[in-house]
């Protein structure tokens, strides 16, 4: 069995490749050709913790395994990542234990990677200034992967309620990626009505159980990607921008399960049912719209799915095999 650590992962996936694979993912989900059941949570209140059991098999790519993903949010203070992650690949033919991977790199590129593929689906193509709310585990990835997609963003904006983190955000940016370091500026808590104004695309990629900007501060035309709230009770989006905004999801019965960014306007009669139909594979594959218009907001929900650990995984493995990166073990 092949191991993985997350220098490996990161070695042997670019980050637009995993864009490609992350539509494939969706398009294959969509169609019905993969198979990802509601993950299986176990939620830990002494801890204030979650840990998620993600199983998936995307047969078109060849990838059949588990992602197990624990949401640790006092880790911090531990000196440790809140987000830690392993996922297990297993041959599609046999069933043979195939690899065993780092999860939390992996997953943070993942989760980066399908938003670089909404903005390149959904934002506009003339974007120039990009906004990431949050500073965490998934805020570098979530801003390498849309300056991927929009190579042309003039500036990359981040906003923290930690000033040190923004800082060290856009330090290691300057630091692992020059080319997107050099537009990075840091916005104070202060600012932040000014940024989403003048924001084209916005990430959001907190743990906040509130909204974290007013729909009176986003600009006609802006893509939003909100991939940080992932219960029910979580709620990153302001309900009245949900409701005039295009809306696009990563698995609709997941969406509607777990994305407090959705369930809570829907409980509240804000927005219809019928406006959380269209997923990203459908746009992907051409047979639902995307943008309509260049005034338009669309909104990107995320709440992560397996398919797309495996989709990534399999590719990992794939390329460590070809140049002979990772460790082999014998179980």
């Amino acid at each position: 069995m092949l191991v993985l650590t997350a220098a490996d992962v990161r070695a042997t996936v670019p980050m637009a490749e995993a864009i490609r694979l992350m539509g494939v993912a969706f398009a294959e989900l969509s169609a019905g050709r993969a198979m990802s059941p509601l993950r299986t949570p176990l939620h830990d209140a002494a801890r204030g913790s979650d840990t998620l059991f993600m199983p998936a098999a995307v047969p078109a790519l060849g990838g059949l395994g588990l992602k197990v993903v624990s949401v640790y949010p006092t880790n911090a203070a531990r000196g440790l990542p809140t987000i830690l992650a392993l996922v297990a690949l297993l041959d599609a033919e046999t069933g043979r234990p195939l690899a065993l991977l780092d999860g939390t790199f992996l997953t943070a590129l993942r989760t980066g990677a399908v938003s670089g593929k909404a903005t390149e689906l959904l934002a506009r193509e003339d974007a120039a200034t990009l906004l990431c709310i949050g500073a965490g585990a998934q805020a570098f990835t979530q801003i390498w992967a849309v300056c991927t997609a929009r190579p042309a963003l003039a500036r990359v904006l981040i906003a923290s309620r930690t000033p040190a983190r923004a800082e060290r955000l856009a330090a290691r940016l300057r630091e692992e990626l020059p080319a997107i370091g050099r537009r990075a500026a840091i916005v104070p808590l202060g600012g932040l009505a000014e940024a989403t104004g003048a924001a084209d695309v916005i990430c959001t990629a907190t743990s906040s159980p509130t909204p974290v900007f007013e729909d009176a501060w986003v600009r006609p035309g802006a893509h939003i990607n909100a991939v940080g709230a992932y219960t029910p009770a979580m709620q990153e989006i302001p309900a009245a921008t949900v409701a005039r905004a295009r809306v696009v999801v990563d698995a609709v019965e997941a969406a509607l399960h777990e994305a407090g960014d959705l369930v809570i306007p829907l409980r509240d009669g804000l927005i219809a049912r019928d406006a959380l139909e269209t997923e990203l594979g459908q746009v992907v594959a051409g047979d639902r719209p995307g943008r309509t218009g260049p005034e338009e907001i669309t909104l990107f929900k995320s709440v992560g799915n397996a398919v797309q650990d495996i989709a990534v995984a399999r590719f990992a493995v794939e390329r460590a095999e070809a140049t002979g990166r990772g460790q082999r073990v014998e179980l």
